[in-house]
């Protein structure tokens, strides 16, 4: 209580010290702008304070960086546009906008989708026709020639790739896509920089200044002692987190790629100069910021220099900057560790959104064993967020697939937890006797055995494997996979997230092993260009037409139940070991979704249908079929139904 009493009283004392120069920002004829300002910076001062003074109240030079930040939020509250301060006010009036079960997501590279950003305009129809509305852009920003890895090595974050277009166009794309209803996503790559941005150059060239934005050492004595401590992120390409620079002829940690340089966040002048970054990409229109490896952007000798305490606290002060200066602004979380700590970034106060790691996986995981067990226990216990935040669901994205499920919960449920990730790899590169996917090793590390896997949706769910052979019956049970997965990602809650290309079953591409830029990275496998063919498309009767008719379909299937919002989930127990099943509540509706992970058809019980049915008929709102609890619900291979009960039963 003394400790908060003092922090207390230090930001008011600090509020008051800071306004008068703040106020110097404001002319005359802005003052009702100042006055927007003053009243958020005010209601979020205290906690952008404490969270500050925690980072670098040691700092002699504290009190300086602490003006600059929060002058830095005012110019960029000035320059926002007034449509966005409009957008500002009207989501603050409705904060919970992106729980609606309206909320559908596509993700994309601008370049493989549509050449450049001008052209992706073209497009918006057809996303409208898919159900879109939040689109987010793979990172479109300048990066170096040759290998950039996908993109996450940013030269700038204020210029894009001039091949994709300008900041202005990126800002028209937002402006029309905000009028079509949908929402623009964008990536916020703030671990690191490449090392051709103006900050890596300016060290190289000798700038103390912009040295110590960067880890940078003069031997190996320091990072041998680091390197006790952490784990490898890409093993097949480099070893340990640190690269000879001979121009400077020192050490950098680079903890992905060499071109990639770690920013030092314990520097408050990089936490200042990101946040002007952060601020200047949300004036673009962006509506949520994706942030890039979050787990690895405070570092500390001794500890493994993830999910460290303090990564937390500069999402959380960038989240309250964001509250003061572009209160529209969501944060979406890309964890990518164990799932207790993917759960430690959820929060209003630090990062609204999330992917969803787990589920991801745990749903390639059941249609590998045909069973739901290990499934149905995580998402009863490791699923819970806040709820005034939302997962991010997926099935493919453009990274590898990794096995994040807990160790434990594996063994609860009877698995061996390694030697299962070895089955489920040996399963999904096409290893495992009668496996029908088709993925590729991604990062193999001998020492570990620890191996990740690359590969389209319809690639991994067998569709490249039946359409190869050419057999009816393995094309059939192929979509009946994919049609299954994309019922539980529009269903499970939260905002499900489509790659697209998946809509309508992009296979694996094998070229890019042609390329030299991609030939070492497997993860361009399944980021292939797409080849709009209109008239393949437009037939009725083709793979193509019907996939993405299918889950079009079921994208306006979604919006149309209440219960589908983002609000409670309970995971139900079916008894049948191929059934997973769980009850979406909401708005006056009550659904119940079984889905089968067999390939064979599978029933569940009468009395478990009336007990978490609450009624003795219903009507199936996906196939419009009537079903009576009066015997057992069949579902036949990978199968799934939506139950609304018909006739309501009062639980006694």
């Amino acid at each position: 209580m003394a400790d908060q009493n003092w922090t207390d009283y230090h930001a008011d004392l600090s509020l008051t010290r800071l306004l008068p120069r703040i106020q110097e920002i404001f002319s005359p004829s802005e003052t009702e702008h100042q006055e927007m300002f003053e009243r958020r910076l005010k209601h979020h001062w205290p906690r952008l304070f404490g969270l500050l003074v925690r980072l670098y109240g040691g700092h002699y030079d504290f009190f300086y960086h602490l003006e600059g930040i929060v002058a830095a939020a005012a110019r960029s509250w000035l320059e926002r546009s007034a449509d966005l301060k409009e957008l500002d006010a009207r989501l603050e009036a409705d904060p919970m906008w992106f729980q609606s079960q309206e909320m559908v997501g596509g993700v994309l590279y601008v370049d493989l989708f549509s050449e450049n950003l001008a052209k992706l305009h073209e497009h918006i129809p057809y996303f409208k026709e898919l159900g879109l509305t939040y689109l987010h852009l793979m990172p479109p920003f300048a990066v170096p020639a040759g290998d950039s890895d996908g993109g996450y090595a940013v030269n700038s974050y204020r210029a894009l790739d001039p091949s994709l277009g300008t900041m202005e166009d990126l800002t028209l794309l937002a402006d029309r896509l905000r009028e079509e209803g949908i929402s623009l996503v964008i990536d916020f790559v703030f671990n690191h920089t490449s090392d051709e941005h103006e900050w890596a150059l300016k060290a190289q060239a000798g700038d103390s200044r912009y040295a110590d934005f960067y880890y940078i050492f003069p031997d190996r004595t320091l990072p041998d002692q680091y390197e006790r401590t952490l784990r490898d992120i890409f093993p097949e390409i480099r070893r340990g987190s640190f690269t000879w620079h001979e121009g400077m002829r020192k050490w950098v940690w680079t903890t992905f790629h060499s071109f990639q340089w770690d920013l030092n966040y314990a520097n408050p002048d990089v936490f200042r100069a990101m946040t002007e970054e952060m601020l200047f990409l949300a004036n673009t229109g962006v509506s949520v910021l994706r942030l890039d490896a979050v787990a690895f952007i405070w570092k500390r000798m001794g500890a493994d220099c993830e999910n460290l305490p303090e990564a937390h606290m500069i999402i959380q002060a960038f989240n309250a900057v964001a509250r003061i200066a572009a209160p529209a602004l969501l944060f979406k979380s890309e964890a990518i560790v164990h799932p207790d700590e993917v759960l430690r970034y959820i929060g209003s106060d630090e990062c609204q959104l999330s992917y969803n790691p787990q589920l991801m996986a745990l749903l390639w995981e059941g249609l590998a064993t045909r069973e739901v067990k290990l499934l149905e226990h995580a998402m009863r216990t490791r699923n819970r967020i806040p709820d005034n935040c939302a997962w991010v669901n997926y099935l493919r994205c453009h990274d590898d697939i990794g096995w994040t499920f807990d160790d434990n919960d594996a063994r609860v449920v009877g698995i061996e937890p390694g030697a299962h990730r070895r089955f489920l790899n040996d399963f999904y590169t096409g290893n495992f006797p009668g496996s029908f996917a088709r993925g590729i090793p991604f990062q193999y590390n001998a020492e570990s055995g620890d191996q990740r896997v690359s590969g389209t949706l319809a690639s991994l769910a067998g569709l490249e494997q039946a359409l190869q052979a050419n057999d009816p019956l393995l094309i059939d049970m192929a979509m009946r996979r994919i049609n299954l997965l994309r019922s539980i990602l529009l269903s499970v809650g939260g905002i499900p997230l489509i790659y697209l290309g998946e809509e309508w079953g992009a296979l694996n591409d094998y070229s890019f092993i042609t390329d030299a830029r991609k030939a070492r990275d497997t993860r361009w496998v399944h980021r292939p260009k797409i080849r709009w063919d209109k008239e393949r498309w437009q037939d009725p009767e083709t793979v193509e037409r019907r996939l993405f008719s299918e889950v079009a379909a079921l994208i306006r299937l979604r919006k149309a139940q209440p219960a589908l919002r983002n609000a409670g989930m309970e995971v139900i127990r079916t008894e049948n070991p191929h059934l997973f099943g769980y009850i979406r509540h909401g708005g006056g509706q009550r659904l119940l979704i079984i889905n089968n992970f067999s390939d064979y058809p599978q029933s569940m019980g009468e009395n478990r249908l009336r007990v978490y049915g609450l009624g003795y008929r219903f009507v199936d709102h996906v196939s419009g079929h009537s079903y009576s609890a009066n015997e057992p619900l069949y579902l036949g291979p990978y199968g799934f139904v939506w139950l609304e009960t018909t006739e309501y039963t009062r639980p006694a």
